[in-house]
């Protein structure tokens, strides 16, 4: 069974963590409703950064992604993919890849980054000298929604940006 949960807004008007309807049978996080913009595999070492970052960046740009979508979309692949190098280890050999999907969903921009372990994204409230911890407060800031889907082959953890007028 996948399961899926995505970051809402609360009445307080911070956003959470919360259970979503699971997607349509059969369909995981890698198929999405909208075209594949790109994709990319990398193997779990921090020197892959860059490329990731270029690699997300330069996909918005080329698809028409609106103003600050390119340096946003940079920023939050960033924290996601150095989560998943981080703590995406645990329990899968050395030898698994990350496997980042840039798609699009009408005016939504979906980045998805996945990895070969199940264990759960946490979110932490770091303190004010913690030089960690602060990856997933600055993706639920910055993104429209986010969350994450387990799947047969380790998880997903994604986040949507509008990056397109309404049409």
């Amino acid at each position: 069974m996948i399961e899926a949960a995505e970051a809402v807004e609360t009445v307080e008007g911070l956003k959470s963590v919360k259970p979503r309807t699971p997607p349509v049978a059969g369909r995981g996080a890698s198929e999405r409703d909208g075209p594949v913009l790109g994709e990319k595999w990398i193997p779990r070492d921090p020197q892959c950064l860059a490329s990731v970052r270029r690699f997300v960046s330069d996909v918005a740009a080329d698809w028409g992604a609106g103003e600050d979508v390119p340096e946003i979309a940079e920023l939050l692949a960033s924290e996601l993919v150095t989560n998943a190098i981080t703590h995406g280890s645990v329990g899968v050999p050395e030898t698994s890849r990350i496997r980042v999907t840039i798609s699009r969903e009408c005016r939504l921009l979906v980045v998805d980054v996945h990895d070969s372990c199940s264990a759960l994204p946490q979110p932490r409230q770091a303190r004010d000298y913690d030089l960690r911890g602060r990856g997933l407060a600055i993706v639920q800031m910055f993104s429209h929604r986010w969350g994450w889907e387990l799947t047969p082959y380790g998880k997903s953890v994604w986040f949507q940006l509008v990056a397109w007028p309404a049409l």
